[in-house]
């Protein structure tokens, strides 16, 4: 089986530097603590991670948490995956980023920071946050990019609570400065199972990402959707409303982008080396401390059977937008137990069902 599904190159790898974290996130997918973990891995260990990784590919290497600037050793392995020619770029809060800490950022080449704001005020950020006072010490932050001239974007988990306030989330962000606003689509796992009730309807998820078609064809920032991949759905069906010429296999996709690239062109990598299909699905496909990622991202059964559409099941195994969506398999898991179930928050009727 393994010879007969085609291995997609790695192009993106969220690598959890440490589950510490100084907020208590409501929605929390990694369940952060306010220490590291006893066994996280070692900095010899994260250096052999990427040596491993670019011996077969050269993916974007995004350093994400918990708070990876809570991490002691960031910098040496920022610095190093720069050395090794790899894009190393920072997932943070914010909250954290002083005037120093983005001069060391720069020099040890990370190439962009995202920052995480959900909502456009410090009461609505603050409680979706879990700590007072985090929505200023963010902006600091940002404030502290923007004087060290280290490029950024806005990452926002949409819910039910701050569904109204996504449009002047973007706002802020433009205002800010930032290069890019990103759109997660909340997936609750970690301590996000605790409020499922944040989880927006089917119909909201459709209106919240035919919203953000419109965004992108405005160009007032770059957008993009996460854990939502019908939005590229959603994008080819907007182009022929716009009378603008489709191309089914490419319109709409933003470079290093799919639908849900989980197991065809990224993976996620635990502080501890357990090597997942992405951080939201949390079902082991393999250990980096057992075998290194370059034979785990060719050889996991889970990887394999993400890649072919026969394993697929209900209407997204039958659906002719399989290939640029292919339904978000962490949020089909969290609601059915069920990987390759078909996406639970998908309105769409695919053509030969109707």
């Amino acid at each position: 089986m393994v010879d007969e599904i085609k291995v997609p190159s790695l192009r993106l790898v969220a690598w959890e530097l440490t589950k510490a974290c100084n907020l208590v996130c409501k929605h929390c997918r990694a369940e952060a603590i306010n220490k590291p973990l006893s066994d996280e891995l070692t900095t010899q260990e994260g250096k052999a991670i990427l040596d491993d990784i670019i011996s077969f590919s050269k993916p974007i290497i995004i350093l994400t948490g918990g708070e990876p600037l809570m991490r002691e050793d960031i910098l040496d392995l920022a610095a190093y995956g720069t050395e090794r020619g790899l894009r190393m770029v920072l997932a943070t809060n914010g909250t954290l980023l002083d005037d120093n800490w983005v001069k060391e950022l720069k020099k040890v080449g990370i190439k962009r920071v995202s920052v995480s704001i959900d909502g456009a005020s410090a009461e609505s950020h603050d409680n979706f946050r879990g700590v007072s006072g985090a929505f200023d010490k963010t902006l600091e932050g940002i404030e502290a990019l923007k004087r060290g001239g280290l490029d950024f974007q806005i990452n926002t988990t949409v819910t039910k609570t701050n569904l109204k306030e996504i449009s002047d989330i973007q706002k802020l962000a433009i205002k800010l400065g930032a290069i890019a606003h990103h759109i997660f689509l909340f997936v609750p796992m970690g301590r996000g199972k605790d409020i499922k009730e944040e989880v927006i309807t089917p119909k909201e998820y459709e209106e919240i990402l035919s919203w953000l078609a419109e965004q992108r064809k405005r160009a007032i920032i770059q957008v993009k959707a996460t854990c939502a991949p019908q939005y590229y759905r959603i994008l080819r069906q907007k182009a022929k409303e716009w009378g603008e010429k489709v191309t089914f296999e490419t319109y709409g996709l933003d470079a290093m982008t799919r639908g849900c690239l989980a197991g065809m062109g990224f993976c996620f990598i635990s502080s501890t080396g357990k090597v997942q299909t992405c951080g939201y699905l949390d079902i082991e496909c393999g250990h980096i401390r057992k075998e290194p990622l370059s034979k785990i991202w060719k050889n996991s059964l889970i990887f394999i059977k993400l890649r072919d559409k026969s394993q697929y099941k209900g209407k997204c195994g039958r659906c002719e937008y399989w290939q640029v969506c292919g339904g978000c398999r962490a949020r089909a898991y969290a609601l059915t137990g069920d990987y390759l179930s078909e996406e639970p928050m998908c309105l769409y009727q695919p053509k030969h069902l109707e």
